[in-house]
């Protein structure tokens, strides 16, 4: 089974007769949507259907797939024909994220749902905590988002400036809401600074509009 799900394509075609792992990467695929899911519901409790969804997608695509893959060094046991491996195969993301999904799928064939959960688990147990973390600090821009519609009909707009070289780019972002200037916020990003900017918006807009919660 494990022979298979590292069995690419180009590699079968170069040694006929061999299945590639696009059948098991079709069910583990699902395997993985589903555990992923499952842990999410089981895990936040507080998290709402679409917080969960972000959650899900974050650790469920081909990018993360393909991280993970490379972290755990799955490109070295690909099996690939000559020319795929000549042309940097073990180091494309569609190849790492498919064979991922194809090693799930045969554990899930050969072990059942409780040893592909355990693996999923050990595998993504530590990115989902990440993910969540990041959702919240997320949530400030989406909550003063909501907050200044229902206050004052108006969507928040942010006006952006950066200082220093490229290497060491700092980023300063002031929150505006009409013409009025709520927050002020940096980091070493845009949306670092955008996000911190808005967390300050809303702590002032709470503590002058109490009865309103974000």
């Amino acid at each position: 089974m494990l022979r298979q799900a590292l069995a690419h394509r180009s590699w079968c075609a170069e040694f006929p007769g061999n299945p590639s792992n696009e059948r098991l990467e079709f069910l583990g695929d699902a395997v993985l949507g589903w555990v992923v899911a499952d842990l999410a519901y089981e895990r936040y409790t507080d998290l709402p259907e679409g917080k969960l969804t972000d959650v899900r997608k974050a650790v469920v695509n081909a990018a993360a797939l393909a991280q993970l893959a490379d972290v755990v060094e799955l490109g070295d046991a690909i099996l690939l024909g000559k020319g795929e491996a000549a042309a940097g195969g073990r180091h494309k993301p569609s190849i790492l994220s498919d064979t991922l999904e194809a090693v799930i799928g045969a554990v899930y064939v050969d072990g059942g749902p409780l040893a592909a959960r355990a693996v999923i688990t050990h595998l993504l147990g530590e990115r989902l905590d990440d993910v969540v973390e990041r959702l919240a600090v997320l949530d400030h821009k989406t909550a003063l988002q909501e907050l200044t519609a229902r206050l004052f009909d108006l969507a928040p707009v942010y006006a952006i400036r950066e200082e220093g070289p490229d290497h060491e780019k700092r980023f300063f972002a002031t929150v505006l809401i009409g013409a009025d200037r709520w927050g002020d916020g940096e980091g070493r990003s845009k949306k670092q600074a955008e996000q911190a900017a808005a967390r300050e918006a809303c702590a002032r807009l709470q503590e002058e509009h109490p009865a309103t919660h974000a």
